[in-house]
């Protein structure tokens, strides 16, 4: 958040962060479409986001550059998305209501992150991340490592397939 404020400092609009995915993967998120941009921030990769398309097909993703759910947005957001009309899923979509304000005009920037990540729109992530703190926490962590290394003992024990595949496939 810090790298985004001080690229909104110095360029103004709004800032959203990125991350990117594979390829195969971009149908799950919104997707920026960017250019580099005319400024930037000492130490931070910003590019300037031309449009963004929300969970495009594969062929159809201008990037693999996706939205992580982190925004700085410039109060013009409220009235855009009174003016925008239900999209994917029939429901009104943050991402067009963005998309809408660049179309205007609007400054928007992403700042692409590095970093680790979770993502937590799915059972599939939500889980992991809940472990992943769940372990470095110092009251719970070594009791949830304990419990984490007998679950996966007993799997293997019940599943020796899957744990040979695991283990051949890394």
């Amino acid at each position: 958040m810090d790298k985004m404020v001080a690229v909104r400092n110095e360029l103004g609009g709004s800032v959203l962060c990125a991350f990117n995915v594979s390829r195969e993967e971009v149908f799950n998120y919104g997707v920026f479409d960017v250019e580099e941009a005319a400024a930037g921030v000492d130490g931070v990769e910003v590019m300037r986001v031309r449009g963004m398309v929300e969970k495009p097909a594969v062929e159809d993703a201008p990037s693999t550059l996706v939205a992580t759910g982190r925004y700085l947005l410039d109060r013009g957001i409220f009235d855009a998305l009174r003016r925008i009309t239900p999209g994917k899923g029939g429901e009104l979509q943050l991402t067009d209501a963005i998309e809408l304000m660049i179309s205007e005009g609007h400054p928007v920037h992403v700042v692409v992150h590095d970093g680790k990540r979770h993502d937590l729109g799915n059972p599939g992530g939500y889980i992991p991340a809940n472990v992943d703190f769940g372990l470095r926490d110092a009251k719970y962590g070594p009791a949830l490592y304990t419990a984490v290394k007998k679950i996966i003992a007993e799997y293997e024990a019940e599943h020796p397939e899957i744990a040979a595949k695991v283990r051949d496939n890394g």
